[in-house]
């Protein structure tokens, strides 16, 4: 399953004409030949691999990955996918490290560091202007990811029992977003919000993807051929979804009332089955570790070949003697 996100980015300075090489790169998307007074480019940084404010990060394989992803994508305003709000558009993008800077993971600061260009035509005079200023400077970045992995057991984070900005043996627990499977944009935004960076940060679910389709049906309106084929995927994966849910909880269910038989054989199995059944994802791990815990301490751990009784003969060495 992909999740699709909106991370925070920051336009950066180096505002100013394209060099040759950048101007090469920009009439590789052109119609026609556009010479170095025609455009403006600017640097900005679309994302990094520090902890933000919702407890996540990317690793720096996603963020290798984003930098391929990323060339060719356009910049819009606050993610409204219409295109009349096209402004800009990604020529490279690059991971750099900066140097003597660490991130709450204790590992090299890297982040994804993009050049893009915006045509000097009277329409667009003042967002350079704006951009210039330092008015313009905030902008947030779409784009999905596989899944996001726990930085302490590397499970999906959604299904483990680990928490957001808890510690377990001394590590943070953070979100890892990893599997980068696409970029959608950049946006330029009005309100900051990741600590340090002044840039704004937004998580968006798939189901958010489908609010332009839904609206179109609930309005009568004829959905194109594209259109209907995401909508019968996203329903097939959430089918998927349901049943990967249905098995993991079955599962769990299982291990519960394994446990509870072993721990507390006073309680039948139907009411135990019948208190699991009202019991959420959550209760029911926290259920299996206190469980398991008790029949840690119930059964303590004792050598496989150690001998019941001990005599002169296997006094000495018996955890060794058959």
């Amino acid at each position: 399953m992909d999740q699709v996100l909106h991370k925070s980015a920051a336009v950066q300075g180096e505002g100013d004409f394209p060099d040759e090489r950048e101007l090469e790169l920009i009439n590789g998307y052109t119609r026609r030949r556009l010479s170095a007074g025609e455009v403006y480019v600017f640097s900005v940084v679309l994302c990094d691999n520090e902890v933000d404010r919702d407890g996540e990060r990317f690793t720096r394989e996603s963020l290798d990955a984003l930098a391929r992803l990323f060339v060719g994508k356009t910049g819009i305003f606050d993610h409204d996918p219409s295109a009349k709000n096209q402004t800009a558009r990604i020529i490279s993008c690059e991971v750099e490290q900066v140097q003597g800077r660490v991130t709450a993971m204790k590992d090299p600061y890297c982040r994804l560091r993009a050049r893009a260009y915006i045509p000097r035509t009277e329409n667009c005079l003042g967002l350079i202007e704006a951009i210039d200023s330092g008015i313009v400077k905030e902008v947030s970045v779409g784009c999905s990811v596989g899944i996001t992995r726990c930085s302490v057991c590397g499970e999906d984070i959604r299904l483990c029992s680990h928490t957001k900005g808890e510690r377990y043996g001394g590590r943070l627990c953070c979100g890892e977003l990893c599997d980068p499977l696409d970029a959608y944009e950049f946006s330029f935004v009005a309100v900051p919000a990741q600590r340090g960076a002044g840039v704004i940060k937004a998580v968006r679910g798939k189901e958010n993807n489908m609010n332009i389709i839904i609206k179109k049906l609930e309005s009568g309106e004829q959905l194109g051929e594209s259109e209907r084929t995401k909508l019968l995927g996203y329903i097939c994966e959430l089918e998927e979804r349901a049943k990967d849910g249905a098995y993991y909880r079955d599962s769990l269910t299982a291990e519960v009332l394994r446990l509870s038989a072993a721990v507390q054989p006073a309680v039948s199995r139907a009411t135990m089955e019948s208190v699991a059944k009202r019991m959420s994802l959550a209760q029911l791990r926290e259920f299996r570790a206190a469980f398991e815990e008790k029949l840690d301490e119930s059964l303590p751990p004792r050598p496989q070949l150690m001998p019941k009784k001990r005599n002169e003969k296997n006094a000495r060495n018996g955890e060794f003697t058959i």
